[in-house]
């Protein structure tokens, strides 16, 4: 095998590899040798195939294979001796090769950039720490409490209004058919008036009764309904009024606690006060984190691959433009705001590479066991779909690599975060969890002095992109329905 070297501009390289025809043909007689083996041609018992016979029936698709062996190990092999790291797949052209000549093909690639570490010991840090104070918890309890909507009978014989709480038995049919559907009867149930649950006119049409009541209720089920089979179509139902409620107060006190599952209010404001603290304490670490980043990126200043960066420009691109549809967003990104995104991606390589450097200097991985984990704690996240989860994960390796990058990651930032001062100041609830722009946050080099909205993002963090095929997860639906 021989090596050129075409071209050296900076991180890139176009190498020209030359694997003589011998070695070539070598490898194509040891495949066709394996293929004699087992190969049935009528007239021939198997493995006395005649060489000349293998060559001329299988000796094309055999040079395929050996064309892509071939590339694959000279390419690793020259990689080595070059001693080059690609940052991406290099781009591989075959310029010449058939049968008795050698294969000759171009490499271009680039590669990573040599980082000389820097002596990260003894870097002072501020760890910002707040406590859950009587307040907030005072606070969380008032929003528990308004979340549980308590009641109570109405007293006196007084008509349904809006905001009551009716208790009904219904039994339902389409109208053209007379036919009871699945889904179209309940006993029992709890129906708010007013609050949208049913389809459009059905709670409208038990204001003004009373218990003991029977109404027919007539509706139209919508033309986007969920079910196939009912939608767009007239329906009857005859519903009961059993009892009639009203919103009341929610007191908090020990039989509020116990009704959430606690022994009493103390266990409940402690259970509150333990999750406060635990949020708090994912700020600080988000805080400092991104403190940590902002010092490694004014520490660090290197030409990164141009098609590492175009990839992450690309990436950082998706997820604004995913961001803007979600929130109903038409208009076209700027050209300053374009800058910024690729600031952004710029920041997010160079410290991909630093972060990447330092855990290889330290030898940091990720055991199996952190993966499982985090594929645990994923499939945890869809209810019901969690075998598919699993399945998706087990089949698409560059799913599961996505979930390595972050840990893997996590678990730099903290050998780094061993070897800094760290100081804990603490500060006010409000002035943790704000989310200040300026706050430990440089722009870098060539970085615009202030981000678009979309790119408020924490830059510590890639956005991991995921496949269109994994598992959705499980959201209530928006159409109304009858039950």
């Amino acid at each position: 095998m021989q090596v050129k070297q075409l071209k050296e501009d900076g991180l890139n390289y176009e190498l020209e590899i030359t694997v003589g025809s011998k070695e070539i043909d070598q490898q194509v007689d040891k495949r066709l040798a394996e293929l004699q083996k087992t190969v049935k041609i009528q007239g021939f018992r198997p493995g006395k195939v005649p060489m000349a016979m293998m060559k001329q029936k299988y000796g094309k698709a055999v040079m395929g294979e050996v064309l892509e062996a071939a590339v694959n190990e000279s390419t690793q092999k020259a990689l080595a001796d070059k001693k080059l790291t690609p940052a991406i797949q290099p781009k591989i052209e075959v310029k010449s090769f058939d049968e008795g000549k050698d294969l000759v093909y171009t490499m271009n690639l680039e590669v990573l950039p040599k980082i000389t570490l820097k002596d990260h010991k003894g870097l002072k840090l501020e760890k910002k720490v707040a406590k859950a104070s009587d307040k907030e918890i005072d606070d969380a309890l008032e929003r528990i409490a308004s979340s549980q909507k308590m009641s109570e009978p109405v007293k006196g014989d007084r008509a349904t209004k809006k905001g009551d709480i009716v208790v009904i038995d219904f039994h339902g049919r389409t109208a053209d058919d007379n036919k009871a559907h699945e889904g179209m009867h309940a006993h029992g149930h709890h129906l708010e008036l007013g609050g949208g649950q049913f389809i459009p006119g059905f709670e409208d049409q038990l204001i003004g009764k009373k218990v003991g009541d029977s109404v027919e209720v007539k509706v139209k089920f919508p033309e986007e309904y969920g079910a196939a089979e009912l939608a767009g179509r007239e329906a009857i139902f005859d519903v009961d009024i059993n009892e009639v409620r009203e919103p009341k107060e929610t007191e908090v006190n020990d039989e509020f606690a116990k009704s959430l599952g606690l022994a009493d209010l103390d266990a409940l404001k402690k259970a509150i006060e333990e999750q406060t603290n635990k949020e708090f304490e994912s700020f600080s670490r988000m805080k400092l984190k991104k403190q940590l980043l902002d010092a490694l990126d004014e520490a660090y200043d290197f030409d990164v691959p141009a098609g590492m960066l175009e990839m992450e420009v690309q990436a950082v691109f998706q997820q604004v433009e995913m961001d803007k549809k979600q929130r109903g967003v038409t208009e076209e990104l700027s050209k300053d705001e374009k800058a910024e995104l690729e600031d952004i991606a710029l920041r997010r390589v160079r410290l991909g590479l630093v972060l990447s450097e330092i855990g290889n200097g330290q030898k940091i991985s990720v055991a199996d066991a952190e993966l499982q984990r985090a594929v645990i704690s994923e499939a945890q996240k869809y209810p019901g779909q969690e075998k598919q989860v699993f399945d998706y994960y087990s089949k698409n390796r560059q799913a599961l690599e996505s979930l390595r990058a972050p840990i893997y990651e996590e678990k730099v930032v903290d050998f780094i975060l061993e070897l800094a001062d760290v100081k804990e100041k603490e500060v006010t609830p409000e002035e943790l969890t704000s989310e200040d722009e300026d706050e430990g946050s440089k722009p870098k080099k060539k970085a615009s002095s202030k981000k678009s909205s979309e790119a408020k993002k924490d830059d510590s963090k890639k956005e991991e992109g995921k496949a269109e095929s994994k598992p959705k997860s499980k959201k209530s639906s928006a159409k109304k329905k009858a039950s």
